[in-house]
């Protein structure tokens, strides 16, 4: 059995919560890491459409939509208790999840963290 403890890092992006509104995750600096993949954790949906993406930055200021060709894999709407995930593969030093959501009165809940790994710099 090979350790992955200190060759991954997992930073959460969006803290989990109950949501009714659009929630932008803080960014995820890439630097020292050759991988890494965003994973949404969802508990209950109870209405509304939450819409989940992810986007870069080289500045950790000014984000923008990832393009489908530097992701690896799809996003669909939140569904209660169905985790997601995808990779990235683009050029940026952050990355961070986003959350849109529309119709909501009671939310949903749930978090994402960012999968770095392959550590350049060990232990992580």
């Amino acid at each position: 059995m090979q350790d992955i403890k200190n060759s991954f890092d997992a930073p959460t992006t969006v803290a989990p919560a109950s949501y009714t509104a659009t929630v932008n995750g803080s960014g995820v600096d890439l630097s020292n890491f050759d991988s890494n993949m965003a994973v949404f954790q969802v508990g209950a949906i109870t209405d509304g459409t939450h819409t989940p993406k992810i986007q870069e930055s080289d500045d950790n200021v000014t984000f923008t939509d990832v393009v489908s060709t530097d992701q690896i894999g799809t996003l669909s709407d939140l569904a209660a208790n169905t985790n997601q995930r995808v990779g990235y593969v683009g050029i940026k030093r952050y990355v961070r999840a986003v959350v849109t959501v529309s119709g909501a009165t009671s939310g949903g809940v749930y978090g994402a963290t960012v999968v770095r790994g392959h550590a350049r710099k060990k232990p992580v």
